[in-house]
């Protein structure tokens, strides 16, 4: 999702050898950080209102499908921006516009949270999710440009944990925070984070320079590069599997008879989860390609078994475990992959992957909910897994590109271009 490309950035991103050829070691973990928070409120601020329906929905006067209609605008908002901003945005400096999008974000927000009239609301979480796509296209492409190349990887996982800590963590949080002072104050806690973390990113974040008028690639043509296509498909399709059983988690946990422990068992998913991006982070270089196909079959396995064997509730919590061991590193590995193919087009395709992912999204919850009314909650494991059979098999297809057995870095002792040289990573 980065907003330069990732392969000749790469070089730019790695500083240059010490005498006698040495290389760093350390990661600006100082920045990372900022940047794996700026990806947790995006993330946790997408999905925060599911928690917190009955109070919207009693003070904005509108009912709940109604008000749960403030996730999919969200989503919509970055699925319809994200390649036509990134494409204007190109030639910014980095760090103005990361500091852009978030203070959008924060003010997206505290209009949310201040407003009692439906439709301001809506045209607020829009461009929320607008500022959020224009930040996701934005941010994997700024933790590789920080890193040395052979810690790209590494740097990539540090950056992304904000989603699975989200997910199990964040969610729960901010329905306790809302239950407990309103789900008004759940929202306003996201613009004070935001604005602390203006703060972060200007102390301790880097700048680089954006991409010249004649180094922007076109987006559509990004298309025709080898290997681009079959990220894409992967990516649509493996998030809206993922979106379809997660969305409807709660109720598919309920029909089990599990309702009481779905906070539970969420914690266990976003603990697998963050185990997972550790073993993503820490091989990726040698192993993208086994790691991808190893995460889509160990999703597969726990929706045979949440199909199979649900009625056994220590097996239900095997599933999240592999469930989660499976997804964690998913995102960090579909950027990388889209980097990596995209080459000096890597911000067209980090662009078009963002786009995807939210466009799976919105996907996951109309599918879901059409499953749900049609067939009922049992549906949704066979109806992952049916969708991960496609997957598995365009990742073991495309060995030549997109999911190569080793990622194609840059020598480590490829000298560093002069800054500004060059497109931006």
């Amino acid at each position: 999702m980065s907003s330069a490309p990732d392969t000749a950035p790469a070089a730019a991103a790695a500083p240059a050898p010490k005498s006698g050829g040495e290389e760093q070691r350390k990661l600006p973990l100082l920045a990372l950080l900022a940047l794996a928070t700026a990806v947790f409120i995006t993330s946790l601020t997408e999905t925060l209102p599911a928690g917190l329906l009955p109070a919207m929905s009693e003070d904005l006067r509108v009912s709940q499908s109604a008000t749960g209609q403030t996730v999919t605008v969200y989503a919509i908002g970055t699925a319809l921006t994200a390649i036509p901003l990134t494409a204007a945005t190109a030639g910014w400096r980095r760090k103005k516009l990361l500091l852009t999008a978030m203070g959008g974000f924060a003010l997206a927000n505290t209009v949310t949270a201040l407003s009692s009239v439906y439709e301001l609301t809506m045209a607020a979480r829009f461009v929320a999710g607008v500022a959020a796509g224009l930040a996701w296209a934005l941010l994997a492409g700024y933790a590789r440009r920080m890193a040395p190349v052979h810690l790209q990887g590494k740097a990539m996982a540090i950056a992304m944990a904000g989603i699975p800590v989200a997910l199990s963590l964040g969610v729960p949080a901010g329905t306790f925070l809302g239950d407990w002072l309103g789900w008004r104050v759940a929202f306003l806690s996201m613009t004070a984070l935001t604005v602390v973390l203006l703060g972060w990113i200007f102390a301790a974040v880097p700048d680089f320079p954006g991409q010249g008028r004649g180094e922007r690639p076109k987006m559509l043509g990004t298309l025709r590069i080898p290997g681009v296509t079959p990220v894409l498909f992967v990516t649509l399709v493996f998030v809206l599997a993922h979106t379809i059983l997660y969305a409807y988690i709660a109720t598919y946990l309920e029909d089990l008879g599990l309702g009481g422990s779905t906070g539970l068992i969420l914690l266990v998913f976003g603990a697998a989860s963050l185990a997972s991006i550790w073993i993503v982070g820490s091989q990726i270089n040698r192993r993208l390609r086994g790691l991808t196909v190893g995460g889509a079959l160990l999703v597969a396995v726990a929706s045979l078994l949440l199909a199979v064997l649900s009625d056994t509730t220590a097996l239900v919590y095997v599933a999240a475990v592999l469930w989660g061991l499976g997804w964690g590193g998913v995102p960090t590995l579909l950027q990388t992959a889209a980097g990596d193919a995209g080459g000096e087009s890597a911000d067209a395709a980090q662009a078009m992957l963002v786009t995807l992912w939210n466009v799976a999204m919105a996907g996951g919850g109309i599918v879901g909910g059409i499953l749900l009314d049609v067939i009922g909650s049992e549906s949704f494991p066979w109806a992952v897994l049916l969708l991960l059979l496609p997957v598995i098999a365009v990742v073991l297809y495309a060995r030549q590109a997109g999911f190569p057995a080793r990622r194609p870095v840059a020598p480590a002792t490829t000298p560093a271009p002069a800054a500004g040289a060059g497109p931006d990573a």
